[in-house]
């Protein structure tokens, strides 16, 4: 193993030191800048910006606002412009070259018929080598109806197609065939392991803080890895570098402030963003004394502060903390902690030479307490990963762009542990801690090979060591299939290697352009993944148990093969789309029936490990100008498991295989006060697995399962949601505040939640024998349980 690594090393740094070298033999009649909002000194990302004599040689402002383009011969005009915002132009002289330009637009007044809902130029959907790639404005999440009012970014990503939910209510994401845990969901950089609140009825996101998010479910970039499906990319908002601004909102459970600015002059900016709900609150009005002493809340924090320490360098910091509380009549308590915090330098190295490094530092923890004189016990867990990540970009002219970088991991998963109460007849439970260091070395670029054809070329090359402080168990069978069959252990010390593994992740892809409106894109991408969670619950828990990989959990992998065509039309104030994947599964694992791994030290016993594969057709038509707005998406896909030992060896869909899902995405501008918004849901109702009969044990009918997994459905999905909008639409006051009335689940769709399959007494579901007085009859029967029906509410956003 070490001669390939040698040979890619070499290999590696003899290209950075070549691209280096030539960093000062690249052309200087470049003109970099930024575009920045005059009202707010934001980023303009996507912006256009061209000479005047010459249109075709034309860039557009990247992600930050900023760009570089081509000098020609000088003095010359230059023109920069973005959809909504007045044009600027400028003439440009030799002098002009010496430095980055800053160019600020003013919003510009827009008639109904104008509404633009893009954060991106207008064709970019048709003419980016991007195959599974999704963003959605931040303005369109906030108009889109919401559950108690309470405008989510998940919810909201739900809507795209390629994208499925665990069920009513829920944050939770099934992207084109895999689970909830092959997301990798970042703040700023920084991975978030658990991403809801409230059991994954909100998600972790306050809308008033983002700036954006993207979402890859194709083609993802080298830089990023470690899971098999997506990468959700969100990133915190920066402050403004003139005056103190602000925002918050008042809903039916929350309330929520943002306030940005200065910090100590235009060189530095601030965000702080905080939210809590006070549903606690309303509990303690309530008559019964049982519901006062329940607690029930949630709350989120959240900081960015910008540095610039000169014309080439800035430097954030980021930093997240969101934590949830269930108690229970002083004798219960749930609770769970997510802390990210991330650093980031950004360098210009020259004009087409720039580095980023990232360091961040992730935690999860949960604690459950249960006060009881027999049965007390805590119970807490807590994981952790800690990061640095450095990149190199290099940009060869206007058609080849290169980056390279590094991305070092460590995870520490600490000991379960079940600590019982004083005369508690528990025993104690603790589990070994796992740790694991993953090194990442990566490379891309992407070419204009010709006008019409272009490629991105990527590769990932991972190496993980799973390290003590830790302990294994030697098995006297092949697999070990029961904790029964353990002969021997071995303890590791701190950092001593366990178990290696290593795995090359290619990716490329390539873009056609037919004509300016219509383009043809294929792309292949392979993924790794050595951190996944064992768990039987689709949606998603608190207390779910992630695990390594190891001596006998493999990590896992899965390859990608995608197809796509992209049509703007009407002057791309329409957008369709149509592509087509097929997903290989390498490693998968699923658990036992009757599988218990909470306490469980040897996990490896509960799981078993196969093959899997999805494919699918995703159909997406979006308008993003005009006084009605919106997208209409289609979602044909399947998704097969096969294990020997689960399902009679048979391929089988896990419960979040759903063939058909329409989403349908309207707002409609009345005036400049007035808005509506309407969404549509339906898809197939997930697979489950029904008793096929039932047999008595202990005096007691209990239901009995086939040996064949999820051969049934629940009923299938719908649901409206609507909502209305006021605001106040004087931009020139100082204060403007907004009303939202929404409704959730508009024509009252009973949708099942969960089905309980046990003895109906006397044809009531509630029987009392107490109150309803001695059985009669007795039948197996079937309890339905649904959420929500007809659900308003009322939210008030204001911003000064």
């Amino acid at each position: 193993m070490r001669q390939p690594v040698r040979v890619f090393l070499t290999g590696f740094f003899s290209i950075t030191l070549l691209l280096v070298g030539n960093v000062s033999a690249q052309q200087t009649g470049i003109l970099s800048g930024e575009i920045l909002d005059a009202s707010n000194s934001e980023p303009l990302p996507g912006a256009n910006i061209y000479w005047e004599n010459d249109v075709s040689t034309g860039v557009v402002a990247d992600l930050e606002g900023k760009f570089q383009i081509k000098a020609v011969s000088l003095p010359a005009r230059l023109v920069v412009s973005y959809i909504g915002y007045e044009k600027s132009i400028r003439t440009i002289t030799q002098n002009d070259l010496t430095k980055p330009l800053r160019f600020f637009l003013k919003p510009e007044e827009m008639s109904l018929d104008e509404i633009i809902i893009m954060e991106r130029r207008p064709d970019e959907q048709v003419k980016n080598l991007e195959t599974g790639k999704s963003t959605i404005p931040m303005e369109t999440i906030r108009n889109i109806p919401a559950l108690f009012g309470e405008v989510d970014l998940l919810r909201s990503l739900q809507l795209l197609p390629g994208v499925k939910s665990a069920g009513e209510g829920t944050t939770g994401l099934f992207v084109r065939g895999g689970s909830n845990d092959q997301n990798l969901i970042q703040i700023d950089g920084a991975p978030v392991y658990n991403a809801s609140h409230f059991f994954g009825f909100f998600s972790v996101f306050n809308p008033d803080a983002l700036d954006q998010v993207e979402l890859y479910k194709g083609n993802m970039p080298a830089s990023f890895g470690g899971r098999l499906s997506s990468l959700i990319d969100v990133s915190l908002k920066e402050g403004n570098n003139e005056q103190i601004h602000g925002e918050g909102g008042i809903g039916t459970i929350s309330s929520r402030l943002t306030i940005n600015g200065p910090l100590f002059s235009d060189k530095s900016t601030f965000v702080v963003s905080g939210r809590r709900t006070y549903a606690d609150v309303f509990l303690k009005l309530s008559s019964d004394e049982d519901l006062q002493n329940n607690k029930l809340n949630f709350h989120d924090l959240s900081g960015k502060f910008s540095f610039l320490l000169g014309e080439k360098d800035k430097l954030t910091f980021s930093t997240y903390q969101g934590s949830d509380f269930l108690g229970l009549d002083e004798s219960f308590g749930l609770g769970w902690t997510n802390w990210v915090s991330s650093a980031q330098w950004n360098r210009n190295i020259s004009d087409n030479a720039f580095f980023d490094l990232q360091a961040y530092h992730s935690k999860y923890n949960y604690r459950v307490e249960f006060d009881d004189p027999d049965n007390g016990f805590e119970w807490k867990n807590k994981l952790s990963e800690t990061g640095v990540k450095g990149q190199w970009t290099l940009l060869r002219g206007e058609s080849l762009q290169t980056y390279w970088g590094f991305h070092s991991q460590y995870y520490h998963f600490a000991p379960i542990e079940l600590v019982p109460a004083s005369n508690s007849n528990i025993s104690p439970i603790s589990t070994n801690p796992k740790n694991g260091i993953l090194n990442n070395l990566f490379a891309g670029m992407t070419y204009e090979i010709s006008p019409r054809l272009s490629t991105e070329a990527g590769l990932r090359w991972g190496f993980y060591n799973q390290v003590g402080q830790g302990v294994d168990y030697l098995y006297s069978t092949e697999t070990p299939e029961s904790s029964d069959y353990i002969t021997d252990s071995i303890e590791y010390n701190t950092l001593e290697n366990i178990k290696f593994y290593q795995g090359l992740e290619p990716r490329i892809a390539f873009r056609y352009l037919i004509n300016d409106q219509f383009s043809i894109k294929t792309a292949y991408n392979r993924n790794f993944q050595y951190v996944q969670i064992a768990s039987n619950s689709s949606a998603g828990l608190p207390i779910d148990r992630w695990i390594l990989a190891g001596t006998y959990v493999p990590p896992i992998r899965a390859d990608q093969v995608s197809v796509g065509l992209f049509h703007n039309f009407d002057e791309n104030r329409w957008e369709f789309s149509f592509e087509g994947y097929y997903k290989d599964f390498r490693n998968i694992i699923d658990l036992k029936n009757g599988a218990n791994v909470l306490f469980n030290d040897n996990v490896e016993t509960e799981i078993l490990a196969g093959n899997g594969w999805a494919y699918g057709a995703e159909f997406l038509l979006r308008k993003n100008i005009g006084k009605t707005t919106g997208w209409l998406a289609y979602t044909w896909s399947r998704t097969w498991r096969k294990i020997e030992g689960i399902s009679e060896g048979q391929a089988y869909n896990p419960r979040y295989d759903r063939p058909n899902d329409v989403t349908l995405v309207l707002n409609h501008e009345f005036s400049p006060s007035w808005s509506a918004g309407l969404t549509f849901v339906y898809t197939t109702g997930q697979a489950v697995s029904f008793p096929i009969g039932t047999y008595v044990a202990d005096n007691q009918v209990l239901p009995l399962y086939s040996d064949l997994r999820n051969e049934d459905r629940y009923p299938n999905y719908h649901r409206m949601d609507a909502s209305v909008t006021w605001k106040n639409a004087d931009k020139g006051r100082k204060w403007r505040g907004s009303w939202n009335f929404s409704i959730y689940n508009l024509y009252g769709r009973k949708n099942p939640f969960a089905y309980e399959f046990r003895t109906i007494y006397n044809d009531n579901i509630n029987y009392d024998q107490e109150t309803d007085g001695p059985i009669v009859s007795s039948e197996p029967g079937i309890v339905m349980t649904y959420l929500f029906t007809f659900l308003p509410s009322i939210t008030y956003n204001f911003q000064f």
